[in-house]
């Protein structure tokens, strides 16, 4: 089968399109052949050696990713049959190995593909849709008419956040910049604020909930908009070591969180995606031999909603 090897950390150019063994099916997985591979900004740090990238240095093939969409076509496991569309995030943040044709992936990591969705909207529906479930389901206690500060609403996992806390029944404001003002209001945002057009303390204040997907300085200029006792979860990993700290100091609540591979909460998702309360916005698909590219239009940090690899 073809698989992107990462001959080693670094640049673009150690992904390197390779054939390799197809994979057997482990005890509890299921063997699925790839329609869409998500492409997530932990990847992209992962190859250049930060990210997880330490769970992945002692293996070989070194295979990158974790969003997938696809058929199965074995299954060692009684929840899923040959022939099932499925899709979700593979054994995050362990090894997902995704950049392949065929992968194995734990079945308890993944639902039902809904039939309403293509294969490269549920692949974009995958790490980041789980990240923003998580964090505003999971681990925060969002009540109906509170404010939500979601930064970065036009990127993948805050466009997926804006929608969710508008299904809480949140008022939402969203970060980003002025050419994604509209977008940002489309998929459900209250208010948009543009973050180079102004101090966000002039811009917004009572916020009872944020999410940062930016990390360092942003979250002190977060906390000066929050009310006492508010909470901010962060997720940038390498950005955010002292949210906890500071939020404290504050009189407020704050903590990182790290998302984690979860069958149930993708059913959840799924839900959500199959009647159309939350869209998943694919901006741009690249080919299988273009991978290096998907990896460079993550680094710029503008892309819009989720980009899509396609190996077929």
């Amino acid at each position: 089968m073809k698989a992107i090897i990462l001959t080693d950390f670094g640049s673009v150019d150690n992904l390197v399109l390779s054939d390799i063994e197809v994979p057997v099916a482990a005890n509890g997985d299921v063997l699925i052949k790839t329609s869409a591979i998500s492409v997530n900004p932990i990847d992209v740090k992962t190859r250049a050696g930060k990210g997880v990238s330490a769970l992945l240095k002692n293996t070989q093939p070194m295979i990158l990713g974790w969003d997938i969409s696809g058929v199965v076509v074995e299954s060692k496991t009684a929840v899923f049959k040959p022939g099932d569309e499925v899709f979700g995030m593979a054994n995050f943040p362990g090894l997902g190995k995704t950049y392949a044709e065929y992968v194995s992936v734990p079945a308890n990591h993944l639902t039902l593909k809904p039939a309403s969705i293509s294969h490269a909207e549920a692949a974009a529906a995958s790490l980041a849709a789980l990240t923003a479930w998580q964090a505003l389901v999971s681990h925060a206690t969002i009540r109906p008419g509170q404010r939500v500060l979601i930064h970065a609403a036009a990127g993948g996992v805050g466009h997926f956040a804006v929608q969710i806390a508008r299904q809480m029944g949140a008022y939402v404001i969203g970060t980003a910049s002025a050419q994604n003002r509209d977008f940002v209001l489309s998929i459900g945002a209250n208010e948009h604020i543009d973050y180079k057009a102004q101090p966000l303390a002039e811009a917004t204040q009572d916020i009872d909930f944020v999410l940062d997907a930016i990390g360092g300085e942003n979250i002190d200029h977060s906390l000066a908009v929050m009310k006492p006792g508010a909470t901010i979860i962060s997720i940038p990993s390498g950005k955010n070591e002292l949210v906890k700290e500071k939020a404290e100091a504050n009189g407020m609540i704050g903590y990182p969180i790290r998302v984690q591979s979860n069958g149930g909460d993708m059913k959840q998702l799924a839900d959500l995606l199959a009647d159309g309360r939350m869209k998943a916005h694919v901006s741009q698909t690249f080919g299988f031999d273009e991978m290096k590219k998907a990896h460079q239009q993550i680094e710029t940090g503008k892309t819009q909603g989720k980009l899509v690899v396609l190996p077929g």
